[in-house]
């Protein structure tokens, strides 16, 4: 069952969780450098989502089988969402594939076979 309520909000790029104010004053602590969070509104609004399903807490995220199996073990011990729905803007997409990061979709879609092709 997805999650709506609350004032609760996923990155789309690492799934962590957090609230609305907290990536407002603090940006997301994976992904803050590609995402620029921080004091900005509007790059939450369209980088992160309020609609997800599950949660996983990982507490060590290296040592992990969890966080191996959701390609969460370079982040930080937090609450991760087990997908997020929503579309990453393309521009944002581009910036990252331009900085070397191949963007993977935390909403259970893949484009492997895109990049395949």
């Amino acid at each position: 069952m997805a999650s709506r309520g609350g004032r609760t909000r996923a990155c789309m790029v690492c799934s962590i969780v957090q609230s609305g104010s907290d990536f407002l004053r603090n940006g997301c602590p994976n992904c803050e450098e590609i995402l620029s969070l921080k004091n900005s509104q509007d790059a939450i609004q369209e980088c992160t989502s309020q609609v997800f399903e599950g949660m996983i807490t990982l507490a060590d995220p290296k040592a992990s089988w969890v966080a191996k199996w959701q390609r969460l073990s370079n982040y930080v011990p937090g609450i991760y969402a087990v997908k997020v729905v929503g579309q990453l803007p393309q521009e944002i997409i581009d910036g990252m594939e331009d900085q070397g990061i191949r963007y993977v979709p935390r909403d259970g879609t893949s484009i492997e076979d895109d990049a395949a092709a």
